[in-house]
């Protein structure tokens, strides 16, 4: 593929060297990337974000808190489960309400819908075209047939949990504050055993597809930051941990992470009391891996993984890993069913309150807060996505993976650049969600 074709701007002078990608490619949402370099020296780096801000927060003012579920959804098509999870979390931390564990189930059996669709996605279209060199996962499938079959196969087994727990696989309508709408009858979930079954074999084949790539070299001394349960891989409860040893609930999130605005993007940056983090697949790795079930410590083990992973290229084995994890846990859920004749949801009593949700979304941590009055009305929201978290660290990776590469050819070191970028899945549209305006008067 040109550099014309791919919108690819290199400018090289005596002393200097500067790279603009204005587009970059197999990325959701608009986004640009910035170099300069000069006397072999790195200038500048900007990871530039200028998709329009949607401004969901406002959206959600003075609407009924029974809405929330469904405009959330509408945030991300790719990874709907989670806004909604996070939005009702926070709903039923302001009720003060207390969710039954056969719920907690079918949420974290939803959830694992969305890992693997969302995963799988990026692994196999986005993500591995990188390190086979190919433009996209169109061009891979003529030389990789078998490996993007069962790609498809593993998307489709996702996205056959969503559409059963959640009505449909876009946008589900079947999640609310308290529980579900309706639960399926037993007869349906059985119904996906054997579709499973083959998708974790497909799962545990990938990881041992991708660990085989040719990884760039970059390791860096991340802040890693995630959701930790006692007993489980963190997807839809738990507290906030970082690997220096923060340990909080997520309402008190605001005390110790903070956004705000850069000049050349429309979506927030995040940093952890003044630094950047890093959230996600390798955060949840580094931070949970003892949680992982018996056949991913298997795989781990069989291709040799490393239990620290620090270098942002290899994340796409810990997303393969997260898949082979998500297949077998829905397999695990769906085994032990025991929800038949339960409600399908709980009831909470309306007040004024203030509620405080996170959650893991493929991604990485989503947090949501809702301040209610006692109607049940919004009447303020914020809602922080995992890219947004991870705008900065993309950043640093830039810079520091450019600075030692100063000698690479400009079209390679511009291949790379956009991979790392890739690294994280961002979803751009997704971070774009709010904008500060000052209005000065005079």
């Amino acid at each position: 593929m040109s550099s014309e074709e791919r919108k690819v701007k290199i400018k090289v002078g005596t002393k200097s060297r500067t790279i603009q990608v204005d587009y970059l490619a197999r990325v959701e949402g608009e986004g640009a990337i910035y170099i300069k370099t000069k006397d072999q020296k790195l200038e500048d780096v900007k990871l530039k974000i200028f998709e329009p801000p949607r401004f969901f927060e406002a959206l959600l003012k003075g609407r009924q808190i029974g809405e929330a579920p469904d405009i959330t959804a509408r945030i991300c098509g790719i990874c709907p489960v989670a806004y909604q999870m996070s939005a009702v979390t926070a709903m039923e931390n302001a009720l003060g309400m207390q969710i039954p564990d056969y719920i907690h189930q079918l949420r974290r059996l939803m959830y694992c819908g969305e890992w693997i669709e969302s995963h799988t996605l990026h692994i196999i279209m986005l993500h591995a075209p990188d390190f086979l060199g190919y433009p996209d996962g169109i061009a891979m499938s003529k030389d990789y047939n078998e490996a993007v079959k069962k790609g498809l196969r593993l998307k489709k087994a996702g996205n056959e949990i969503i559409r059963l727990l959640g009505g449909r696989e876009i946008h589900p309508i079947n999640v609310k504050i308290g529980g579900f709408y309706s639960i399926p009858e037993k007869a349906r979930f059985q119904k996906l055993i054997e579709h499973l079954k083959q998708a974790r074999d497909d799962a545990r084949d990938t990881v041992k597809w991708v660990s085989q790539f040719d990884f760039p070299h970059l390791e860096r001394p991340y802040e890693f930051v995630s959701l930790s349960h006692p007993k489980e891989y963190p997807m839809a409860r738990g507290r906030i941990v970082s690997s220096s040893g923060l340990n909080i609930e997520a309402v008190e999130y605001d005390q110790h992470f903070e956004e705000y605005q850069v000049p050349y993007s429309n979506s927030l940056q995040s940093t952890l009391k003044g630094k950047s983090y890093l959230a996600g697949p390798m955060a949840r790795y580094n931070l949970n891996q003892q949680l992982l079930s018996p056949i991913v410590q298997e795989t781990i083990k069989e291709i040799g993984f490393e239990k620290k992973c620090q270098n942002p290229f290899r994340s796409i084995i810990v997303r393969a890993l997260e898949v082979l994890y998500a297949c077998d846990e829905a397999l695990r859920i769906i085994e032990a069913y025991a929800w038949d004749h339960q409600p399908a949801a709980v009831e909470g009593e309306r007040r004024a309150a203030v509620g405080y949700g996170a959650t893991e979304a493929p991604r990485g941590l989503l947090y949501h807060r809702y301040a209610i009055n006692e109607k049940g009305v919004i009447e303020n929201a914020k809602i922080v996505p995992p890219t947004s978290q991870n705008q900065k660290s993309i950043e640093e990776d830039l810079r520091d993976f450019v600075s030692q590469n100063m000698t690479m050819p400009d079209q390679e070191l511009v291949w790379k650049c956009e991979q790392a970028v890739r690294n994280y899945d961002p979803c751009i549209s997704c971070s774009c969600h709010f904008l500060k305006l000052e209005r000065i008067n005079g």
